[in-house]
């Protein structure tokens, strides 16, 4: 299991959530072995540490781990999209708290961007890889959705005006059952 520190912005007067806020992620690699192994990577090399979540979308999703912090950048390499419409069975359906790959149009383009499900997102079933779970925190989560946001490049009010910061992620003890966690 995967664990991370992940802080939003300290600013309570403008909703965001106190510096230090935390919240645990159990990665599943019976479902998605290379995602997984690639995520759990990125967490011990410190990939993550200091990067934001770039893209907040209320019923929808929040998404992070882009270096260049506006959904562009990535990692130096590509993984196997994990997913139906590339050949690949994966069980877990996109429902709250389920965490994905982002990915562009080509389905092998995943490399650091992950993405954390709101709500019922089902219809991305197929088409994105989902390799984990918040398990712990979901409320951290959600309290992105305090902190402002304007329009982004996507159409949608999905940038926050300020930044919600991972301030650190770490790989702790796995679950019960040998699942990797990162808090």
């Amino acid at each position: 299991m995967v664990m991370g520190t992940f802080a939003g912005c300290s600013d309570k007067e403008k909703g965001g959530s106190a510096d230090g806020d935390t919240f645990v992620m159990t990665l599943y690699p019976e479902v998605a072995p290379i995602t997984c192994e690639n995520f759990e990577k990125l967490v011990s090399d410190g990939f993550y540490d200091g990067l934001t979540f770039h893209r907040v979308v209320e019923g929808f999703m929040a998404q992070g781990g882009d270096p260049n912090g506006n959904g562009t950048g990535g990692s130096a390499e590509n993984i196997k999209g994990e997913f139906a419409q590339n050949g690949v069975e994966n069980s877990l359906s996109h429902q709250r708290g389920i965490v994905s790959m982002a990915r562009s149009s080509d389905m092998d383009s995943a490399s650091s961007q992950f993405f954390i499900c709101y709500a019922d997102c089902s219809f991305l079933d197929g088409a994105y890889a989902a390799f984990g779970e918040i398990t712990e925190g979901m409320e951290v989560i959600d309290s992105f959705l305090e902190v402002e946001r304007v329009y982004g490049s996507d159409g949608d009010i999905s940038s926050p005006t300020s930044p919600i910061t991972i301030s650190k992620a770490v790989m702790i003890e796995d679950d019960a059952d040998g699942n990797p966690r990162v808090q």
